[in-house]
């Protein structure tokens, strides 16, 4: 099959989605109303209640919520082959994520900027609120912890790319400056921010950075995980519009150059996909497809992490209540358009379907490894650049959406201690550079803790990363469900999403914990059983809730 014709089907079915599916789910179901004042408005400030652009806003929400994760789950699907991938792909951003996105994002501004689990707590009872906070707070433990192990990788592995990755943050610092206090043009700053980023790209491979194998008994990667929490525990308590907003604003706008130049290199060297289109020559220990399809792509078709994001960060900054399609819709877009590219860079960037075989010999191979080598080899054949330029721009493509799903996410874990603090009457949580040394704590201690001296312990639990992520979009869903059905709103379009993911991601939870128990492994196995519970007790306090909803629904009317 040709790469190039795939590519055009998954960016003009996302593109349709966005301008006539979220637009009758904004007017007919949300109800977006510019009239209604936002928390960005009435709690401003200055910190993280910021009124803002929103173009510079969808550059937040839309690096925050991709990550790496967008890249390495499909990636790894492909091994089942390349057309369930692209359909859970273009399918799940059109009808699941973004209505996830962009309706996680009204609740929380229709509830004055709380989070996903405070707004649990005003819509189902503080109950519902604690268990939802565990899945959560785990959730975030996970993304913060193997994202750390992610960045460090790449900083050894690819030595060019950690100039343009670290001088990134100089860049995002001084158009902070630009946009917010000297009030410059922001087509004009936005031009010279990717410039000035491409520029440092080209220097990376000139100046390429590399730590001593050992510093005071660490192993370098153990180094980089530390200096990466120490700038992230810094960044999630500086203002917003300070480094947070302009960093993800610039990567979002660098990201999509780097899309089009490898869509642009698709559609010239239009290379067909080596990878089988259902795959029936699985590697032995391949798991079934379904349902862990569904898990295994959760980033770039549906996330749960999205919804943490939207009512974290996102809807404290949303300037007009009609921007949420934009910021929250769009943003889910970009996403899948980003997994969209990795599914065809982990398929098509190969010579042959034995090359192809020869990396995916087991379920877990491929992954960021395979798009960005791939995407590389798209890139030399179509557009000619260069092998190492391609594959430095690639990596620091991968490593600033995974720096900047850090820096949000540090940002998150310190408003849940927070948020602990102000439920349980504990003053020090409120604090936030307490909340903040908690948080980093925390995962610095599952790193080395679980992982010993190198720091890796994050990658331990990944394996249940993708379930717990399917299952808070699940019950952020339900939450969206209840409010629209008390609203008198139509709720299918919620109810159905959520349905789906529920019972894929609780067969995926009970599946992994049989392979957990096989191998033996029982802090996997402890942590499958907490999170299954929490979610089974959520999921009957919810449909509870909905029933009683619905019936008191329909004797009104």
């Amino acid at each position: 099959m040709n790469s190039a014709i795939v590519l055009i089907f998954g960016i003009v079915a996302m593109l349709c989605g966005y301008l006539f599916y979220s637009k009758f789910i904004a007017s007919k179901i949300l109800a977006l109303d510019n009239s209604i004042p936002t928390p960005a408005h009435t709690l401003k400030d200055g910190i993280d209640y910021v009124p803002t652009n929103k173009y510079v806003l969808w550059g937040h929400h839309f690096t925050s919520v991709a990550g790496a994760a967008p890249i390495i789950g499909p990636a790894i699907a492909v091994i089942w082959g390349w057309v369930p991938a692209i359909l859970w792909v273009v399918l799940g951003t059109i009808f699941m994520a973004g209505v996830h996105d962009m309706s996680a994002v009204w609740a929380s501004v229709r509830n004055k900027g709380q989070s996903i689990g405070s707004i649990a707590g005003t819509v189902m009872g503080g109950r519902v609120r604690t268990l939802m906070m565990v899945v959560i707070f785990l959730l975030l433990l996970m993304v913060n912890a193997v994202f750390g192990v992610a960045i460090a990788n790449m900083m050894i592995k690819t030595p060019s790319a950690v100039l343009p990755v670290w001088g990134a943050l100089v860049v995002a610092a001084i158009i902070g400056q630009c946009i917010y206090r000297y009030k410059m043009s922001l087509p004009l700053v936005s031009i010279i921010g990717v410039v000035a980023l491409y520029t440092l790209i080209y220097l990376g491979p000139m100046f390429p950075v590399v730590l001593p194998e050992t510093v005071m008994g660490l192993p370098d990667n153990a180094v980089w995980i530390i200096i990466l929490f120490v700038y992230a525990a810094i960044a999630s308590l500086l203002p917003v519009w300070m480094l947070l907003q302009p960093r993800d604003y610039i990567n979002g706008l660098q990201l999509f150059v780097g899309l089009i130049l490898l869509y642009g290199a698709i559609f010239i060297a239009t290379p067909n996909i080596v990878a089988p289109a259902i795959n029936n020559n699985l590697p032995a220990s391949t798991p079934p497809m379904l349902p862990l399809l569904f898990v295994t792509i959760a980033c770039g078709a549906i996330s749960g992490f999205h919804g943490l994001v939207a009512t974290g960060t996102t809807s404290k900054q949303i300037d007009k209540e009609e921007d949420t399609r934009f910021v929250g819709y769009f943003g889910a877009v970009g996403e899948g358009l980003l997994a969209l590219g990795a599914v065809l860079a982990a398929t098509a960037g190969f010579a042959s379907l034995a090359d192809w075989e020869g990396v995916y010999q087991k379920f877990g191979d491929g992954s960021i490894g395979a798009f960005i080598d791939g995407g590389a080899t798209i890139l030399n054949a179509g557009v000619g650049i260069d092998m190492v330029l391609s594959q430095t721009m690639l990596t620091v493509m991968a490593a600033l959406f995974a720096g900047t799903t850090m820096d949000t996410g540090v940002r998150l874990q310190r408003y849940i201690f927070q948020e602990f603090g102000e439920i349980y009457n504990l003053p020090p949580l409120r604090k936030g550079y307490v909340a903040t040394l908690l948080a980093v704590g925390t995962c610095l201690l599952l790193a080395f803790g679980a992982g010993g001296i190198d720091g890796s312990g994050g990658m331990i639990i990944w394996p249940l990363f993708g379930t717990t992520n399917q299952l808070m979009a699940a019950l952020t869903l339900m939450i969206v469900t209840v409010i629209l059905l008390r609203k008198g709103k139509t709720v299918w379009y919620t109810l159905a999403p959520l349905t789906f993911l529920l019972v894929m991601a609780i067969l995926a939870l009970l599946l992994q914990l049989k392979t957990f128990y096989v191998d033996g492994n029982w802090l996997l196995i402890i942590m499958d059983i907490i999170i299954l519970i929490a979610t089974i007790m959520v999921t009957f306090e919810s449909f509870s809730v909905l029933r009683r909803e619905w019936r008191q629904h329909k004797t009104l009317s």
